[in-house]
């Protein structure tokens, strides 16, 4: 399997290549060639299996070559062994013909788990083969970089950093990253909002001296690897609840649109899923978009769900490549103009094309609390305020009725714990692993909203680690 970049204009790469640059060299996004294709009766052949055989089963065709059978099932069997229930993803059911996946069972209660903790088994592997060292450098509004850093401490082949936007993180989600004292772990509160944090991740990955200089890879979504490691969990689902005989439809929250891009791989690879569902809260460019077909920056504004305030949605360039017809050289020529005038937008035909498969709607602050309220007094659950926008009444309707409609819980409830209390006067109790979390000390570095500022820090903290490996 080779991969292109959606803009056109970087090598081809394998698998274990794609992996190890993240971001493609002309600042587009990996995407495999072609989408390996699933009978019927290969699906049905799937059903009963256990989570890591079906992460085996989807990811080979995309891996190749690029790594042995036997190497993947191991670097599978090990990224879930940590994880605090049997079945890795259960479902549970809410409501008739409604059903919730749990996508909080990792070490760090988020479905950032599924993919990064594939992804630092894979990094370690793919290095520690070629005998070479890697920087990687994210972004993170909350779950991304606690997840990222769990999955890479205390790897001698790895020096992490992550920014994520000071003081506009959940208390447990700055917790979870800044307690990790590991010496190859390096925490950026930068004073700015998320989208401010992701553009000079970006722009560092574009300043290609700097990027060779220190091999840069990234464990955001940009990695496709990320995204064919959550394309699983739809998969596994769907076929718990009875694909292919049956059609599955789903409602994601998403701000940076890479969970929800993973269920439309899944459904071009031949799942039978028929609508997706995109949540967002009162930062709404995605529902903007599906409702208008013009994608629009505005300003931040932080919400009781802050891993999805954000205003650029970095894996949308995907779907968009796909919506051109494969077409690099207009997904060029609209991210330019988009990275000029924070604006852009598609024909009419294209919109209708992606409304066949995408729905979407937005909650603010009052609808989420309602909705988790609604839930806890229905069904007894709590959930926490991602989650209720997945959950949201108007868009689980939205679903067709002759779908199984399955909702995403993202996030586990204690990690927001003032938003669950606030709407139902319960406040959630982290699991005893985690029991000690606020007793950790911290350690992180507050620096500008600067990139020069931030390419300083991280060449000088290469510099006096070299001195110490």
């Amino acid at each position: 399997m080779k991969y292109h970049s959606t803009r056109g204009q970087a090598p081809v790469l394998d698998f274990a290549d794609v992996v190890l640059t993240g971001l493609a060299r002309d600042g587009g996004l990996y995407v495999p060639e072609s989408y390996p294709q699933f009978s019927s009766e290969q699906w049905r052949k799937l059903r009963g299996k256990s989570y890591q055989e079906v992460a085996y089963a989807v990811m080979t065709p995309f891996i190749g070559s690029a790594i042995k059978p036997d190497t993947l099932k191991t670097l599978i069997d090990e990224a879930y062994a940590g994880f605090h229930h049997r079945a890795i993803a259960p479902i549970i059911q809410l409501d008739t013909n409604h059903f919730l996946l749990e996508l909080f069972h990792g070490p760090t209660l988020a479905f950032k788990d599924y993919a990064l903790q594939f992804l630092g088994k894979l990094f370690d592997h793919l290095l520690q083969e070629r005998g070479e060292r890697l920087t990687i450098i994210g972004a993170t509004s909350g779950d991304t970089g606690s997840a990222a850093i769990e999955a890479c401490r205390d790897k001698d082949t790895i020096d992490i950093f992550i920014l994520h936007p000071h003081n506009r993180t959940s208390e447990i989600q700055r917790k979870q990253m800044t307690t990790v004292l590991s010496a190859n772990v390096h925490n950026i509160a930068l004073n700015a909002p998320f989208d401010d944090c992701q553009t000079i991740v970006k722009r560092l990955f574009g300043d290609l001296e700097f990027r060779d200089q220190y091999n840069l890879s990234a464990v955001n979504s940009i990695n496709w690897a990320r995204i064919l490691a959550q394309v699983v969990y739809y998969v596994y689902t769907a076929l718990n609840l009875g694909a292919p005989d049956r059609s599955m439809s789903f409602s994601v929250p998403t701000g940076n649109f890479g969970n929800v891009f993973a269920a439309y791989v899944a459904k071009r690879m031949g799942l039978p899923i028929s609508k997706l569902a995109v949540g967002t809260n009162k930062n709404d460019i995605l529902t903007r978009f599906f409702n208008s077909g013009e994608m629009s920056t505005d300003v931040v504004s932080p919400s009781i769900a802050p891993s999805m305030d954000i205003q650029i949605s970095s894996n949308f360039e995907r779907l968009l490549f796909e919506a051109y017809g494969c077409n690099a050289e207009h997904v060029t020529k609209t991210m330019a103009t988009f990275d000029q005038t924070g604006v852009f937008s598609v024909s009419p035909d294209v919109l209708a094309k992606l409304r066949e498969t995408f729905v979407s709607a937005r909650l603010d602050d009052d609808s989420i609390a309602q909705v988790i309220q609604e839930t806890y007094q229905r069904s007894g659950t709590l959930i926490d305020p991602h989650t209720a926008i997945a959950c949201a009444p108007h868009l689980v309707q939205a679903l067709p009725e002759e779908s199984a409609r399955i909702s995403l819980a993202c996030a586990h409830p204690a990690k927001f714990p003032a938003a669950i209390q606030a709407a139902v006067d319960v406040f959630p109790k982290l699991p005893s692993f985690l029991g000690d979390l606020f007793e950790r000390e911290e350690q992180f570095t507050v620096l500008e909203n600067d990139q020069a500022v931030v390419k300083a820090f991280v060449k000088e903290t290469l510099a006096t680690r070299s001195g110490t490996l």
